[in-house]
């Protein structure tokens, strides 16, 4: 039986997201028996609970050392004094990650893994090399590019990006080079190119049988022209980027500008319509009522509503993320709007601007500036994202799978 362990990085969705479309490849690929084990902590755990509920066992909390949150996304000073010293109840980052990487030493001497897969767990990678496990890093990230703001980081990320290397294999959940969304903040030296491998996104591709259509969807029957306003990431980011929002809808060039916000919050307290006439109704009395539009606020859209609403909008409005600009700029083919909250994210919209797949702002008046130079300059738009999507790599997770078979066998 051949033994895996799975490392997962708590910091947002992105690293289970892409880990569990691997988890259902591995399973299809390897005909072997398998026994898969994971570990991480937080939200993440428990969504692997949820997931394997028969095999907790296999399931792993080790608390891994993540930034403190702050206003706007993670908080570089109080992360900096958290690093000896008790911060917002939490304990001294030296001790957090200390435990860590002996709770994860001891895991891995106690299941001998045969392979293990890092996505984003940095410590894990140094383990795996001590021990002498053949591992695979799953990243969109190596040495981020980082702004004149943002320089005294670069020390601890020429720290990082060495430990990363240290993977038998890295792999670039990407389409290779020209159409590299994260190009920016790869930048891998020569001598580590022959271990990387760009694979592509970790779509899924399922086709998503459409049921009986939604008192949104049916709302939607009719609407062009919209913006799909999407808020994603953790509590900080999430909170950063509905504030950004609200102030952006209240500029008069956005008094005309019909949108649907999609809160990612599984609160259907949030769902609401407003009116041109300035009044608020329930979807179903909008729907009735035949209400001129123009905003739908949404809690969490099920996966059809969001394929229709992403079929539907002329353009989406996101924060950068790598997972949402994959699957908006190569799944549908749709251009964005960026507004970003870490340099990662800068990176990455100033990369799709420069290919005239979208549009960066960072300021209430860029985003109302941007909007209007979407709907002005529509179709240049379109062109560039309609030949991007023709060059969009959506089997990473497949490929991915694919090595960490020849690397067991061999």
């Amino acid at each position: 039986m051949k033994k895996i362990g799975g490392f997962i990085n708590p910091w947002g969705n992105g690293h289970y997201t892409r880990m569990m479309a691997l988890d259902e490849a591995i399973r299809k690929n390897l005909q072997d028996e398998l026994e898969i084990h994971y570990s991480s902590c937080g939200e993440i755990y428990d969504k692997l609970l949820k997931k394997f509920p028969a095999h907790t066992e296999n399931l792993h909390d080790i608390t891994i050392p993540t930034p403190i949150d702050g206003k706007c996304g993670p908080s570089v000073t109080l992360s900096l004094f958290n690093f000896l010293l008790p911060v917002a109840g939490r304990p001294p980052l030296v001790s957090v990650m200390a435990r860590y990487l002996i709770a994860e030493g001891r895991l891995y001497d106690s299941q001998k893994f045969d392979l293990v897969i890092n996505d984003g767990d940095v410590g894990s990678n140094v383990i795996a090399e001590k021990r002498n496990v053949k591992s695979v890093f799953v990243t969109n990230q190596f040495r981020t590019r980082l702004w004149a703001s943002r320089a005294f980081l670069y020390p601890g990320l020429l720290y990082i990006s060495k430990k990363i290397a240290k993977a038998t294999r890295i792999i670039v959940a990407d389409s290779p080079p020209p159409y590299t969304i994260c190009e920016y903040n790869l930048n891998f030296p020569d001598s580590l190119k022959e271990k990387v491998t760009y694979v592509g996104h970790f779509t899924n591709g399922k086709e998503i049988p459409h049921g009986p259509k939604t008192e949104l969807e049916r709302l939607l029957e009719g609407s062009d022209g919209f913006g799909y306003w999407m808020i994603t990431g953790n509590k900080s980011t999430n909170d950063t980027t509905a504030k950004k929002y609200k102030t952006i809808f209240q500029m008069p060039e956005m008094e005309n500008e019909r949108r649907i916000v999609s809160h990612a919050k599984n609160d259907p307290t949030i769902d609401r319509v407003t009116g041109r006439d300035g009044k608020t109704y329930s979807i179903a009395e909008a729907l009735e009522k035949r209400v001129d539009w123009i905003q739908i606020d949404i809690g969490f859209l099920s996966e059809q509503e969001k394929n229709t609403v992403l079929d539907t909008c002329k353009y989406a409005v996101i924060n950068g993320s790598h997972t949402a600009m994959g699957e908006i700029l190569g799944a549908k083919a749709k251009p964005i709007i960026g507004i970003p909250v870490y340099d990662e994210h800068t990176n990455q919209i100033k990369w799709a601007e420069e290919r005239k797949l979208g549009i960066l702002a960072t300021t209430a008046k860029q985003t109302a500036r941007a909007v209007a130079r979407m709907h002005d300059d529509y179709g240049t738009f379109q062109d560039s994202v309609k030949e991007f999507a023709k060059n969009y790599e959506r089997n990473g997770a497949v490929k991915t799978a694919k090595i960490v078979s020849e690397m067991l066998s061999n």
